[in-house]
């Protein structure tokens, strides 16, 4: 594919609002995982949970989307200059050729759950000020995006589970190519919710510690929340020297079980192999790779077999998800976010809470932080249903 550009970007975890908390986080291998104190939630489990969601307040001409999902999206939208980023980017292109690419998992449905406690004791109604489509459905974070910018131009979201915000590259890349637009805003954005907590803590996934993402004892997931965008355009003529760029994506499908990944990695290794050759790069030519790294036994064993067959030992690799908990729909693009910070700050980002790597898993995972020259970094992102994709970015000469 052609490298595109990205232009402007930013990132909003329990690292903090913006790219200079989520760096200073990821240097100084902090993590934000807490116990769980979330809504009227009851369980052993960690959270990462982003500080003053709930204080956001939308647009008076916007209220119909308020709900905890569109909050922070809108928190994450004003961090680092990106809206106004955007609003140059519609000035110079004109709103019916700024696209909107988002990837979600559970959206809003917070707003439902709560709107259900509230239905009519005798008919079962769900409350009058309750709506659906602005608030719990998939597409309205990008929605809402589209009427936060008042753009025109095309908007979809994307909603693969873990795999959503990476996906969205791909399918923004593809329309770039097109045509059909000339910029596109691109990103996830997950919040925090009774049905990821207690889905994943039913399916037993959720850990009753801190999340240790390849640890020899891990044993499941921190539910995270976050948000995180870029904004993506073609190469200008004139573009900066150290500028980060999108330069393959990789999709593929297990085509094995629901919620279990293909044991030998077998769609992990398509997918990175698929955003290699995009990218017109070998295994040489990757510095670092961002794992998905759960902190599941199988997904992280899969994944590490898949790296393993491709890579090696020889490429530095990590988990942030000790750092930021699991961000679900939003981890594609918060990810995407780590990979453009480790190459504009020569960084390799460590993993916190993980204490002994896996020895069954033979490659270089880094446990702490560490300055080094980053060239080309790769990010996976796998979701339920055996969805994955993998992104490759690099910096312009």
């Amino acid at each position: 594919m052609s490298p595109l550009l990205l232009s402007c970007y930013t990132a909003t975890t329990t690292l903090g609002h913006g790219l200079d908390a989520t760096l200073a986080g990821l240097r100084d291998g902090r993590s934000g995982l807490k116990p769980c104190d979330f809504e009227t939630v009851d369980l052993d489990t960690w959270i990462g949970e982003v500080t003053a969601v709930d204080a956001q307040k939308l647009p008076e001409s916007l209220t119909r989307y308020d709900c905890r999902n569109n909050r922070l999206a809108q928190l994450a939208l004003e961090q680092d200059g990106f809206a106004s980023h955007v609003r140059a980017a519609i000035a110079r292109y004109g709103k019916t050729r700024v696209g909107i690419f988002l990837g979600t998992s559970t959206a809003g449905i917070l707003q439902t759950e709560q709107a259900y406690r509230r239905r009519d004791p005798v008919s079962g109604a769900l409350p009058e000020d309750f709506i659906y489509r602005t608030t719990h459905n998939a597409f309205s974070v990008a929605e809402f995006t589209r009427d936060y910018f008042a753009l025109e131009g095309p908007a979809l979201a994307i909603s693969t589970a873990c795999s959503s915000s990476a996906k969205v590259f791909a399918a923004a890349a593809r329309q770039l190519a097109l045509g059909t637009i000339d910029a596109a805003i691109v990103g996830g954005v997950d919040s925090l919710c009774l049905t990821t907590l207690h889905g994943f803590a039913s399916l037993q996934l959720t850990s009753s510690a801190p999340c240790r993402p390849y640890d020899a004892t891990r044993n499941g997931i921190s539910v995270g929340e976050g948000a995180a965008f870029a904004l993506l355009e073609r190469l200008p003529a004139d573009t900066p020297s150290g500028a980060v760029l999108l330069l393959g994506t990789g999709e593929s499908s297990d085509a094995y079980h629901m919620s279990s990944p293909h044991p030998e990695g077998l769609g992990a290794r398509l997918a990175m192999e698929a955003a290699l050759r995009s990218a017109g790069l070998q295994t040489g030519d990757i510095d670092y790779i961002n794992l998905h790294g759960t902190a599941t036994p199988a997904n992280d064993a899969a994944e590490g077999k898949a790296v393993a067959a491709l890579f090696g030992n020889r490429v530095p690799c990590s988990s942030i998800k000790g750092a930021t908990g699991h961000t679900l729909g939003a981890a594609g693009a918060v990810e995407a976010i780590v990979c453009a910070l480790a190459l504009t700050h020569d960084l390799l980002p460590g993993s916190p809470n993980t204490g002994t790597p896996d020895p069954a898993i033979p490659i270089d995972y880094l446990l702490n932080s560490r300055p080094a020259k980053v060239r080309h970094a790769l990010t996976n992102s796998f979701g339920f249903g055996g969805s994955n994709c993998s992104l490759v970015f690099g910096v312009a000469p």
